[in-house]
């Protein structure tokens, strides 16, 4: 069973986007070795990120989220493209803060809210990419998101995200949904669906109760007859290679990279995202760097 799912309503006006994205979850905390709260704070960016991601209109625009709010987990930043896979990374995941009154885990206490949420979206179509910016509410993320769309994309949005971990960190579930209301949505269309949503369990108590995505399309649009438009599977992927890195440190540029390997010429880049390691010799790459322009210069002189 696909853990995305995209629906609408009958009458076209109220679009649905839904996802279990526990596993996506279990593999980022894998991978940060993160604190219940850090899970907490950088599941919920990322379950966001897939649900923005798989909106966009061709697999190959991306977006970015970078959540800046000046608490003690540092920036939390969540990277998607139009599939809806996503990575993600935490300045400080071993962060934790006792729980709030209510029991629940101070996501906003440990991402902070002074501070900005960033998100910058690369169109294949455009040259450069667009960013936007707006003041965090909460630090909770899913209000923040919220904002962002009120604001920047002036598009009625609702988001609603949460992880659940348990005492032993293990990731029980998580997930999320998104409803934005297409232009001409009636007062009483907007009334129904704030009743709806404030009527709805939390993410967390639907999916460990062992309802899905569907499921709560159809607890959010009840009254409006919705349909499931299409579903897919959505995953933790990073997309870093040996070959990818090398680019990256070609446009260092040839005065950097000599510095580099005056200091040591055995060079080692860690992911951020997935924490591959790929070891490089500084000596090759200046001269592979060196063949390159000779190469590019000898082609511009041909022309």
């Amino acid at each position: 069973m696909a853990n995305l799912i995209r629906g609408l309503s009958e009458n076209g006006g109220v679009v649905f986007c839904g996802v279990d994205s526990t596993q996506i979850v279990r593999k980022a905390e894998k991978l940060h070795t993160t604190s219940a709260t850090c899970s907490a704070a950088l599941g919920r960016l990322l379950t966001g990120a897939a649900l923005m991601g798989s909106m966009l209109k061709d697999d190959r625009d991306q977006i970015t989220l970078r959540v800046s709010g000046g608490g003690p987990a540092g920036v939390v930043i969540a990277c998607t493209d139009g599939t809806g896979n996503v990575k993600g990374c935490i300045d400080h995941p071993l962060v934790e803060l006792p729980a709030k009154p209510n029991g629940h885990l101070d996501v906003g206490g440990a991402v902070g809210k002074d501070g900005v949420l960033t998100v910058i979206r690369d169109n294949r179509l455009q040259k450069e990419p667009t960013v936007g910016q707006v003041p965090l509410v909460s630090g909770e993320i899913a209000e923040d998101l919220t904002a962002y769309y009120a604001y920047s994309e002036q598009v009625p949005t609702v988001m609603a995200l949460g992880v659940l971990v348990d005492k032993d960190l293990s990731i029980l579930c998580a997930g999320g949904f998104m409803v934005q209301l297409l232009p001409g949505a009636t007062d009483a269309e907007i009334d129904q669906l704030e009743k709806n949503i404030a009527a709805m369990p939390s993410v967390t108590t639907l999916l460990h109760e062992g309802k899905t995505p569907e499921d709560m399309m159809q607890l959010a649009l009840a009254g409006f007859d919705p349909n499931v438009l299409d579903e897919r599977d959505v995953h933790y992927q990073c997309d870093c290679s040996a070959e990818r890195t090398k680019e990256m440190l070609f446009s260092l540029g040839r005065k950097e990279l000599v510095r580099m390997r005056d200091e040591d010429p055995a060079c080692e880049v860690v992911c951020h995202f997935c924490h591959s390691k790929y070891q490089y010799d500084l000596n090759d790459l200046l001269a592979e760097y060196d063949a390159q322009a000779a190469e590019r210069a000898a082609a511009e002189q041909g022309t």
